[in-house]
């Protein structure tokens, strides 16, 4: 992501809450409710996805078809749904920005859908490292021995992840 130009932000209303609430479980199933907030702000930026403060924090991002949390999201909250574990040789790559490619994938949920966003952690704490949109389903990502498997949109250290509000 270039850098981020915060525009303005304004306190969304409770349908719009709603509607982005559906499409966060929609992604995530049950666990949307871990952000669930009276006061949900929506950050009006040059990014290509919206950004949603939740208790001035920025934990939500998404689009007008799909809703998921950010790195910061992940870590405040924890969630199993839409994971994909690389290998310790992949994190350094992956936490700079790189795509995530099949060989440094070592485990895929089955919930992961292609064009669907998902987060990718690393093998041995389980860390957040990534939120990327999935190239391929669960199914054909297991198939493929090679390749890039999933576009990396939001990593550790990008402006995203350095947004200060």
């Amino acid at each position: 992501m270039p850098k981020i130009t915060v525009k303005k932000r304004h306190v969304i209303r409770k349908s719009q809450i709603s509607d982005l609430l559906r499409r966060l479980t929609d992604e995530i199933g049950s666990s949307a409710d871990l952000f669930r907030s009276d006061r949900i702000e929506r950050v009006e930026t040059d990014a290509s996805v919206e950004i949603y403060l939740v208790n001035k924090k920025p934990l939500l991002m998404g689009t007008e078809a799909w809703g998921f949390p950010t790195l910061r999201g992940l870590i405040e909250h924890p969630i199993s749904e839409r994971r994909v574990v690389v290998d310790t040789g992949a994190v350094g790559f992956v936490a700079n920005g790189a795509d995530v490619m099949r060989p440094g994938i070592v485990s895929i949920s089955p919930d992961v859908r292609v064009g669907r966003p998902v987060q990718v952690v690393e093998e041995r704490h389980g860390k957040p490292l990534a939120v990327g949109i999935a190239l391929f389903d669960a199914a054909d990502m297991e198939r493929q021995e090679k390749g890039k498997a999933i576009k990396n949109v939001h990593y550790v250290g990008d402006d995203l992840w350095n947004l200060e509000i």
